[in-house]
């Protein structure tokens, strides 16, 4: 059999097919010719598809020249989107084809529009903390390039914008002059200040900009993300949570005054994250006879979990109870306060005793609590059940998390035991 076919050609080793439409039906479907891929680099097959490709064109053009509305369809072999117009149009137009006038054709999206359905369905899905990440981000992008629609973006756009996201200053958000600004005018804010956002910060953003575009690729309104191909070239360092010292503990502590003292107290002797402890419900404690009161960690109407190993149930430590009589007898144990709450408090807290120091935030009490375990000797399997960690540093954690029912309650109350705030 001879290997040519009526309007295909064989390109990589793939049969395409292509015959372009008769000029009036052209100009009715807004596209110049029709293409397809036969998916094979079978000449046989392929022979066998252009047929069928053959068939589909020329029922197109006679509907066309009739007045029916046309609505190009792909064979059952093809792999390729319902809307196989909408693509081609999109490739004639990246690839500086001819265009051609099309009825009631729609504009495409501007990047600003885009980037608030993004959000939108963003904030359904994720928790404040999350979210407010990710505005952070999507709202840099797209006051960049508020009005470009979303198909005129290019790579050298994503070089552009990389290459501002390292003068932004890490006050950005944090300042009142900062709200509802654009990124040029943050970029102006930010002017002959050096206190710039870190690598890490950058890549966030940069990665969250890039989900963004992938996301409006999932969607239809581009082929492919423009900016995939741009690697990210700042250096991360790691930034580790500070231990507090055993001084530092106990000048914490004396500030009885602090809306946060209780909760304070009970993360340092529990390894709780802040959320986790805030969102505690007085439902969530429980009475296991001799072993005293265990707190149960878990999702509530207050708050959701971090990972799926956070569910865990946690010995509250003697050294708790006053607290617990303190604190009220139904409903929300902290009902005052929430993770933002806390951190802002534990800030002023912190300036006002002068222990100002890289890495050390209310987080830093889940560092103290997690050395104090290791340094009393436990293992650290046993450890991470406690905090709700996914799982030990272990080559074999996967093998070891399948077999192992985890350690009893009577282990977990003896770890918590040994702990002791400094005097």
């Amino acid at each position: 059999m001879s290997n040519r076919i009526r309007y295909a050609y064989l390109k990589q080793h793939t049969w395409l097919y292509r015959r372009n439409y008769p000029a009036d039906v052209a100009m009715i479907l807004g596209v110049a010719a029709l293409k397809q891929s036969l998916k094979t680099s079978d000449a046989k097959l392929a022979g066998v598809r252009a047929g069928e490709v053959n068939t589909l064109f020329e029922a197109t053009v006679e509907a066309a020249r009739s007045g029916i509305q046309v609505r190009l369809s792909d064979p059952a072999w093809a792999t390729s989107t319902a809307d196989a117009l909408a693509n081609l149009r999109t490739t004639l137009e990246t690839s500086g084809g001819v265009a051609f006038p099309a009825k009631n054709r729609q504009p495409a999206p501007t990047v600003f529009a885009l980037s608030r359905e993004y959000l939108r369905r963003r904030g359904e899905e994720l928790r404040p903390g999350g979210y407010k990440s990710v505005r952070y981000s999507v709202d840099l992008f797209s006051t960049k390039f508020p009005d470009r629609p979303i198909t005129s973006l290019t790579r050298e756009d994503g070089r552009l914008f990389l290459s501002l996201v390292p003068r932004l200053s890490r006050l950005i958000g944090k300042s009142p002059a900062t709200q509802r600004k654009t990124m040029d005018q943050l970029l102006a804010f930010s002017t002959d200040r050096r206190d710039w956002i870190t690598p890490r910060t950058q890549k966030r953003i940069w990665g969250q900009v890039n989900h963004f575009l992938d996301w409006v690729v999932y969607n239809g309104h581009l082929t492919q993300n423009p900016f995939r191909t741009i690697r990210f070239e700042g250096k991360v360092k790691p930034a580790p949570y500070a231990v507090p010292t055993d001084d530092e503990v106990r000048r914490l502590l004396r500030e009885v005054n602090t809306p946060i003292h209780d909760l304070l107290r009970m993360c340092l002797l529990t390894g709780m994250r802040s959320g986790e402890a805030a969102g505690l419900l007085r439902e969530d404690l429980v009475m296991k006879g001799n072993l005293g009161t265990f707190a149960h960690i878990r999702p509530n109407r207050l708050r959701e979990l971090k990972t799926d190993a956070s569910e865990r149930l946690v010995p509250l430590h003697s050294e708790l109870d006053q607290v617990l009589d303190r604190l009220p007898p139904e409903g929300p144990l902290f009902p005052h306060l929430n993770v933002n709450q806390v951190t802002k408090a534990f800030t002023h807290l912190r300036e006002r005793l002068g222990l100002e120091r890289p890495g050390f935030v209310f987080h830093s009490t889940r560092k103290w609590f997690i050395t104090q375990c290791e340094r009393t000797g436990v293992p650290e399997h046993f450890t991470a059940s406690l905090v709700g960690h996914q799982s030990a540093r272990s080559e074999n954690q996967l093998t070891y998390s399948i077999y192992s029912a985890g350690i009893s309650d009577e282990q977990k109350r003896g770890i918590v035991d040994q702990i002791r705030l400094p005097c």
